[in-house]
């Protein structure tokens, strides 16, 4: 039982184990990393899974000497995950269609996540599939709305690859060129927090506006 709650804290915390796992699992480092980008925003049942942070630290181990990742392999590879996970997502809410608005909420369905994301896409359409890129949550469920919304895939394919590549690019390079400054790195708890803080703006921002908009009509 330790054994599984100690494997269930590497996951969700995989920014802070990330120099352990490089130290033992060298170049292997790229697959793990591609799987759990690959997994956030292919699979509606894992929006849990770190991304912001994580992208942040490992630009930050490029960095340093002997960090065992290359920056671009690493950028490179993780916006491929971003794009064929965002892909993945899509075709499986064309598939599914309509039918997602009777699923109940449970543990692998975070049905409050899908309702945001959903009508957050329904006000602001396409560059939801671009804004999302750095909004937790809404992140793994936009892809998946806009399949079962039925986007147009020609649309939807240039706006996922755009979103993928800002998203993944900027915050791998912000950790490449800022990540190891002393205070920075001395205060990484902190800086990630306000990286979360920062995701979750857009999304804070909307729900203002929903509050406001009534009372102002």
């Amino acid at each position: 039982m330790e054994l599984i709650s100690h494997f269930i804290d590497i996951v969700l915390h995989l920014d802070k184990y990330l120099a352990i796992l490089v130290a033992q699992y060298g170049p292997w480092i790229y697959a793990i990393l591609f799987l759990i980008i690959f997994c956030e925003t292919g699979l509606v049942v894992t929006p849990f899974l770190p991304g912001d942070s994580l992208l942040f630290v490992a630009g930050a181990l490029a960095a340093t000497t002997g960090g065992g990742i290359d920056i671009w392999v690493l950028s490179i590879s993780l916006f491929v995950a971003a794009v064929l996970g965002d892909n993945v997502n899509y075709w499986i809410g064309r598939r599914v269609g309509r039918r997602v608005f009777s699923w109940n909420q449970s543990k692998f369905f975070n049905r409050a996540a899908f309702d945001k994301a959903h009508a957050y896409f329904e006000r602001h359409g396409g560059k939801t599939i671009i804004i999302a890129r750095f909004m937790p949550l809404a992140r793994t469920f936009s892809p998946f709305v806009a399949g079962v919304a039925a986007m147009d895939y020609r649309r939807f394919l240039p706006l996922d690859i755009l979103g993928g590549a800002l998203w993944i690019f900027s915050l791998c390079f912000a950790g490449y060129f800022f990540g190891n400054i002393p205070f920075i790195k001395h205060n990484l708890s902190l800086l990630i927090v306000g990286i979360i803080a920062v995701s979750l703006m857009p999304l804070a921002i909307a729900w203002l506006k929903s509050r406001l908009q009534p009372k102002s009509a």
